[in-house]
């Protein structure tokens, strides 16, 4: 047989598995887009200004880390056809829901206000409009897109202002990066035994590993099946071989790309702002001076474009996972984002609220780096109790039945529990 008569025959199974690729990205790469929002920005940028390249080595450290515990959560809603309070509230105590509601809501809340006040402070750098009249503007237009047309409309615009981040990966190749040290700080570990540097290491933990990523994941995997047309718990109860394998290329592939981001604000901020002795930022004008090798001037401006575009894929997932969480405690019939805003009053309510107590927040006049620094901070604190729930509930056959984790899984969530417990002591005794 000719070889031009194979081509024809050959081609569709050659592009087979691109299209299957592809077809299989959705929640994950959405959570990994949410997961470097602008408190992620913020304390990479601190990371890379304070340290240098001493820190690289978290993005390679942390992303089977990250990338197990979001694939545990996509496999416990994918398997259970419930989000992880539901779970949480069927396998333990209710008083357990509720605590782990009660660490998400003031964690989310938190980073809300560091968010909105983040997009509102580089705003004001660019337009000179006080900052005090953005935060309503965008935490408005955040309500009411989710009111008046879907998270995944929201998510179809911003996506694309998140591209800016690349900035950061071709400024890396613009700017004197030392690759010789980068590569050494990227696969040997540099411990600083100093309380600041475990102030860093927690807040890029918990930045990265993030307790609203938990929540968030599993209820879209069961959003995705609801779309399907699933819509009863016990059509979307099981998943097949198939979905888990697809469920794995997502997730793995949000999570490498969000790292891949962090990995050169790091490296671009170590060279820029470390190099010429920038090494504490305290305004959004000094952390995008990272960008000047690039853009000169306009630096400010894609600075601010990536925050926004990232801000607004995160302050709606972070609202959403609070109210997704909250409606499975309460056993509400209607907590979907799908379902329209008459028909599901509380859970767009709870939204809402979040919303509210996050601006009102903005209000106390901190610092609006140091409250997006800050805010990782806690969400490293606060995870670690979360991460452990994730684990022991994918680790149970009650409640995962066979698709229970992999030993490997198992390993790899019990190693991210033990180092964020251990950063977070580090971060208490630290000298």
């Amino acid at each position: 047989m000719s070889l031009a008569s194979d081509t024809p025959q050959e081609e569709p199974a050659r592009r087979q598995p691109f299209r299957r690729f592809f077809g299989s990205l959705g929640p994950g790469l959405i959570t990994g887009a949410a997961d470097d929002d602008p408190s992620g920005i913020s304390t990479y940028s601190v990371a890379g200004a304070s340290f240098g390249y001493a820190t690289l080595w978290t993005a390679f450290f942390s992303f089977p880390l990250m990338a197990a515990i979001q694939l545990m959560c996509a496999r416990l809603g994918l398997v259970t056809g419930l989000g992880v309070a539901g779970v949480i509230r069927r396998r333990y105590p209710l008083w357990v829901t509720w605590f782990a509601c009660a660490l998400l809501g003031i964690a989310n809340t938190i980073n809300i206000a560091a968010d909105l006040d983040g997009m509102a402070e580089t705003t004001a750098l660019v337009t000179h409009v006080r900052t005090a009249v953005w935060v309503p503007v965008y935490a408005g237009v955040i309500v009411a897109a989710l009111i008046w047309t879907s998270y995944r409309t929201i998510a179809r615009i911003f996506k694309w202002l998140t591209l800016v981040l690349g900035a950061y990966v071709i400024t890396a190749f613009l700017t004197a990066v030392d690759w010789r040290t980068a590569l050494h700080a990227t696969f040997v570990p540099q411990i600083g035994w100093t309380r600041d540097y475990f102030g860093v290491l927690v807040a890029i933990f918990g930045t990265t590993i993030s307790p609203y990523l938990f929540f968030w994941q599993a209820a879209q995997e069961v959003e995705e099946e609801r779309a399907m047309g699933r819509n009863h718990l016990s059509q979307r109860r099981g998943a097949t071989s198939d979905e888990l394998r697809d469920c794995r290329t997502d997730v793995m592939t949000g999570m490498f790309a969000s790292n891949l981001i962090m990995y050169f604000i790091i490296l671009t901020t170590g060279a820029t702002l470390h190099a010429s002795g920038g090494t504490n930022i305290t305004s959004a004008r000094e952390a995008a001076e990272a960008l000047r090798p690039l853009a000169g001037d306009a630096a400010y401006w894609l600075f601010t474009l990536g925050i926004i575009g990232t801000g607004m894929l995160a302050v709606p997932v972070l609202a959403g996972s609070c109210a997704y969480a909250i409606a499975e405690a309460a056993a509400w019939r209607q907590r979907s984002l799908s379902a329209r805003p008459r028909r599901a009053r509380k859970f767009y309510a709870v939204m809402a609220a979040a919303m509210a107590m996050g601006w009102a927040l903005t209000s106390v006049g901190f610092n609006a780096i140091r409250l997006l620094f800050v805010t990782a901070i806690i969400n490293g604190v606060l995870a670690p109790p979360l991460v452990l729930i994730i684990v022991l509930l994918t680790s149970d056959r009650t409640v995962m039945g066979d698709s229970v984790n992999p030993r490997v899984l198992t390993w790899l969530g019990w190693a991210t529990f033990g180092t964020m417990i251990t950063a977070a002591l580090g971060l208490l005794f630290g000298r």
